[in-house]
C-alpha cells in the first residue's frame, strides 16, 4: 500500500521545474473504481499548487470539477491567475490518459486584521471513539479506503436503509499525512449518504466539490476528524450534500458542498 506521504514523496518536477506540469503515478490502493479517489485529486492539486508558490498564504477556499476518470500517471499543470497584496489565484489541471480529470481554482489569503469574529458550527454529539463500531464491514468500500480508519459516530449505518446522513469518525493510518492537503484527501471520504435512498446497487459519481478552509488542523493530536455528510435534495439524477469537517476536540476544519450524479 502506498502512503499518502509516499505518494507525495513521489511527486516529481519536470527538467522545467514545479511551473512546468509535475508529474505522479497513483496506485491502485488510491482508486475508486475506475479513477483515482476525488479527495486524493484534489489534495495532489493543492499540492502542486504549493510546490510552485512555495511562499503562497493560506488556503480559505477551493473549488473542484471532476470532470473525466484520472488513472496511471497523472499530470499536474498550475497557473497563478491573479496574485494581489493579500489574495492569491490558482488554477490547476490534473491530466490523465484519457485527457482533463480535474480542474481547481485555488483561493489563497493572508490573515487581516478585522474587528468581527463569529462562529457557530458546533460539533454533533457523537458515539464515543473508544466504543465505536467500524463503519465499513470488513471487506467492503472502495479501494482508498485502506488508507483510513473509519469509526461509525451516529446518523445512519451504511448499507442499512435510512435518513440520507452520515457521521464518521476518520483518520489516515498513514501517521504522517497531517498537512492541510492531507486534510482535504480526507474530507471526501465518506461515500455519498444519497445512497441511504438507493433500493438497489446503482453507480454514482461526484461531479463538483467546493470547500472552505476554516481553520488548520492539529499536527500534535491523535489524528482522528469527525466528519459529517448529509444529502439535502436527491432529485432529476443529482445529489446536493452538505458536509463539514471538525477536529477530536470538536473545532470546526473544513465545511464543503458537493454536487453528485446518481444512476437510478
Amino acid at each position: 500500500m502506498t502512503s499518502y506521504t509516499d505518494l507525495i514523496t513521489a511527486l516529481t518536477a519536470t527538467d522545467n521545474g514545479f511551473t512546468a506540469p509535475m508529474k505522479v503515478n497513483v496506485t491502485d490502493d488510491w482508486r475508486q473504481g475506475r479513477t483515482t479517489y476525488g479527495g486524493l485529486s484534489a489534495a495532489l492539486c493543492l499540492e502542486a499548487a504549493l510546490k510552485a508558490v512555495p511562499d503562497a498564504p493560506p488556503l480559505r477556499s477551493g473549488q473542484f470539477a471532476f470532470i473525466g476518470p484520472a488513472a496511471g500517471e497523472l499530470a499536474i499543470r498550475t497557473e497563478v491567475l491573479r496574485r494581489g497584496k493579500s489574495t492569491l489565484f490558482m488554477g490547476v489541471d490534473l491530466v490523465g490518459e484519457q485527457g482533463l480529470a480535474t480542474r481547481a481554482i485555488l483561493t489563497f489569503g493572508a490573515a487581516r486584521e478585522s474587528r468581527l469574529a463569529h462562529l457557530d458550527l458546533p460539533a454533533p454529539a457523537t458515539l464515543p471513539l473508544a466504543s465505536a463500531p467500524d463503519f465499513f464491514p470488513s471487506g467492503t468500500g472502495p479501494n482508498f479506503t485502506q488508507q483510513f480508519e473509519f469509526k461509525l459516530a451516529g446518523g445512519t449505518k451504511i448499507g442499512t436503509s435510512g435518513a440520507p446522513d452520515f457521521l464518521v469518525w476518520i483518520r489516515h493510518k498513514d501517521p504522517a499525512a497531517r498537512s492541510l492537503a492531507a486534510l482535504v484527501a480526507l474530507a471526501d471520504a465518506l461515500p455519498p449518504p444519497a445512497i441511504t435512498l438507493f433500493p438497489e446497487r446503482a453507480p454514482i459519481s461526484t461531479m463538483t466539490w467546493s470547500l472552505d478552509v476554516l481553520a488548520d488542523a492539529p499536527v500534535d493530536d491523535d489524528g482522528w476528524r469527525l466528519m459529517k455528510s448529509r444529502a439535502d435534495t436527491v432529485l432529476e439524477g443529482y445529489s446536493a450534500q452538505d458536509m463539514a469537517v471538525w477536529d477530536h476536540a470538536g473545532r470546526p476544519l473544513i465545511v464543503a458542498r458537493q454536487n453528485v450524479a446518481v444512476f437510478i
